[in-house]
């Protein structure tokens, strides 16, 4: 038995360093390269290309970052080429500090190779353990008590390289674990998915309680089904930034679209209208902050803390569309709000900034904390766009909204206002092939008008992940952008560019693997390259062409 026993040990701590350096034996084949740059050769090993920026490995281990552009043409090459060869490949922690440092940590899934190999640690660990149990525990088995020592050291080694080599995949929580948290809780009447630069959410924006119930100025828009499905769902950054200078959400910034999520999937909008009044006190939000636009798509002015009666009161209730949290009165750690600075929120004890709603102006942000893009029109890009099926109509001077009854089916509402002494009302509905038909009634008649919209929306079932449609993304020094797509997806996928102003100015439906764009007379600036399937859509590229 001493035998036995003595021999599965050595056979154990034989392989247990094996196992162990396997994870990391990727890097050992690869070979230091020299590159040219403007600042001169640089010796490294190439690790990852991230946006516009290149990461080199130095033969010290060291990470070092060059921008794209500095790399010569042949350079520039190479690193396209390896990107689109590397389908698996470890992503760099992310760190942006101003002022008060934050620091969000993107956690990479391992693949199943790393699974595999920690499962085995892990057995390796339950074994050992068993084993020592076993021996200290069963009198006929003491004899053997002395390799209780070495077992206790091998399942340290064990257990330490088993913490080492998890600490990236196995935190409490990574960024995308906490988004999907926060959201869980309308699944599935809202959809996820996520790629390295945003988080996206789909919902068909009605909410699930009671609209438009108090509102004193109404503006005759009802709430309607929106479309916030594939390309056109709401945008949050996975990875955001404190900005170097917060932007005022005011009646000078943000005035049209969103600047929030809320974790119900229906957008909150700046506190000001487009005509730059407060609009939950000129009397024309509902008794849950919200109303409806002139597309009739429901939407919030204000942190809609009605929500805490289905959520935690130490969940998120909102994500501003920079990528911070939206809080209520409490903390997250459940203790009472602390005081707030100028942005209307502070940075938690974990060290990451967060919002906090409140009764009172500017009720959720004060100033935009993180990195975001305001287009020509004033609203944050990317985002999400209603659609309406009818003309907008002019504000209502004295009607008070007193009911909004949802039909059973759940395909219309039954509105009620006053005006003065008279009761009217607005019945309308719609079809799954998009086909609307309002109907107002006053004592004088029956007013029926019918429009045609978009069909009906379904948001995705379930969690998934954006594939990874297009590998690289970048511009060339003679301004030609370069795209190359992964080989599984090179047929029939449709590539959109989108501008700063939000404005489609490219689009074509590529079949090959590269795919080169020229940008004669493209002015400078940012813009959003969106590519998608007939059966997936791709990640939001974002770059700058200078």
């Amino acid at each position: 038995m001493k035998t036995k026993i003595f021999l599965l040990l050595c056979i154990i701590s034989y392989l247990l360093p094996l196992k162990i350096s396997a994870h990391d034996a990727h890097y050992q084949d690869a070979k230091p390269r020299v590159w040219n740059t403007h600042n001169g050769p640089v010796t490294a090993t190439f690790f990852l290309l991230k946006n516009q920026d290149v990461l080199l490995e130095e033969p010290n281990g060291q990470i070092k970052t060059i921008p794209l552009l500095s790399f010569s043409r042949n350079d520039q090459q190479f690193i396209a080429q390896k990107q689109a060869w590397i389908q698996k490949i470890n992503q760099l922690q992310q760190s942006k500090s101003a002022q008060n440092s934050t620091r969000y940590t993107q956690l990479q899934q391992p693949n199943s190779t790393e699974v595999n190999n920690r499962r085995e640690l892990l057995w390796i660990v339950i074994i050992l353990g068993f084993l020592a149990i076993i021996i200290r525990f069963t009198s006929r088995l003491q004899p053997l008590r002395f390799v209780l020592p070495i077992l206790a050291t091998i399942i340290l080694l064990t257990a330490s390289s088993f913490t080492y080599k998890s600490m990236k995949w196995m935190g409490l929580s990574t960024r995308i674990s906490f988004l999907d948290s926060a959201f869980s809780y309308y699944k599935p009447s809202i959809a996820t998915r996520s790629d390295n630069n945003y988080y996206y959410v789909e919902s068909t924006g009605l909410p699930d309680h009671e609209t438009m119930l108090g509102i004193t100025s109404w503006q005759q828009q009802v709430p309607i089904p929106q479309c916030y499905i594939g390309s056109n769902a709401w945008s949050i950054p996975v990875n955001p930034t404190i900005a170097a200078t917060p932007v005022p959400v005011n009646q000078n910034h943000f005035l049209r679209g969103a600047i929030a999520l809320a974790v119900n999937g229906i957008p909150i909008f700046n506190p000001y209208t487009n005509t730059g009044v407060d609009a939950f006190l000129d009397g024309q939000l509902d008794q849950y902050g919200g109303h409806s636009g002139r597309a009739d798509d429901y939407h919030y002015h204000i942190a809609p803390t009605i929500l805490y009666n289905k959520i935690p009161k130490t969940s998120p209730v909102a994500f501003a569309l920079d990528g911070f949290a939206v809080y209520g009165n409490l903390e997250p750690d459940g203790s009472a709000q602390k005081s707030l600075d100028a942005n209307h929120g502070h940075y938690g004890s974990d060290g990451i900034y967060h919002y906090h709603s409140s009764a009172t102006a500017p009720y959720m942000i004060g100033n935009m904390v993180g990195t975001v893009t305001e287009d020509a029109t004033m609203q944050i890009i990317p985002q999400a766009a209603a659609k309406g099926v009818r003309p907008a109509l002019t504000p209502l001077k004295g009607a008070t909204i007193t009911h909004c009854h949802p039909y059973p089916a759940g395909n219309g509402f039954k509105l009620t206002y006053t005006v003065g002494t008279e009761k009217d009302t607005v019945d309308y509905s719609w079809t799954a092939t998009g086909d609307y038909t309002y109907k107002f009634i006053t004592p004088a008649g029956t007013t029926t008008s019918n429009y045609k919209g978009q069909a009906i929306c379904k948001v995705t079932v379930g969690n998934h992940k954006t594939t990874e449609l297009i590998s690289a993304v970048f511009v060339d020094p003679n301004r030609i952008i370069q795209i190359i797509s992964q080989q599984e997806s090179q047929l029939n996928q449709e590539i959109v560019i989108i501008n700063s102003a939000g404005q489609i100015i490219y689009s074509t439906n590529n079949q090959s693997k590269q795919l080169q764009i020229p940008t004669d007379g493209w002015p400078s600036g940012i813009y959003y390259l969106q590519s998608k399937s007939p059966r997936t859509t791709g990640k939001t590229h974002k770059f700058l062409l200078h």
